[in-house]
């Protein structure tokens, strides 16, 4: 089943940009490239989705939706945060959704609503794997997931197999295959 994707919009945009501060055509440019990107993503892999810009400073009155090839556009109110919007969407939501956002406040508040959350780096390395790599297989995926360097080191006197990964951690991965 897919899942609905509520992603903040210039967080996302921040973790591109890597720090880097756009102004007014740049700005411009990069949010349409991340909405074609996100249009790619969504039927490449069928997810609903959601981005929420902010517009609190300069925005009408009023919430402002756009669909553009099968992803929706949230510009938030005049005087609204999209922090805001993205916590009332994944209280709406629930489980089924996940939220995409690097800010604490939005994290803890998706996770008390049972949404699964993804930081927006995270997101990004997954939005940039070329298409044709979804489909050679999940082999390729289990190998870089597997590594020795990257797997945790456990305390001696813990039991249990010493090569298998927490149950957390199995969990995340197991939920992160979706993406």
């Amino acid at each position: 089943m897919a899942t609905h994707l509520i992603i903040d919009g210039y967080n996302l945009l921040g973790v591109r940009r890597r720090g880097a501060a756009e102004e007014g055509a740049r700005l411009e440019f990069a949010r349409e490239q991340l909405l074609r990107d996100l249009a790619a993503y969504h039927h490449r892999r069928g997810h609903a989705i959601t981005v929420v810009f902010d517009a609190w400073q300069t925005g009408l009155g009023f919430e402002r939706q756009e669909h553009r090839s099968g992803v929706e556009v949230v510009y938030s109110r005049r005087g609204e945060r999209a922090d805001q919007v993205i916590q009332r969407l994944a209280q709406e939501f629930g489980r089924d959704c996940a939220i995409v956002s690097s800010d604490q406040e939005v994290i803890r508040s998706a996770r008390a609503q049972g949404a699964f959350v993804l930081s927006s780096a995270e997101f990004e390395s997954r939005l940039r794997i070329p298409p044709a790599s979804h489909h050679v297989g999940r082999s390729v995926e289990k190998d870089v997931d597997r590594n020795e360097e990257d797997l945790p080191r456990r305390n001696p006197e813990k039991k249990g197999n010493p090569r298998k990964l927490p149950k957390a951690l199995r969990k995340r991965s197991q939920q992160l295959r979706r993406f």
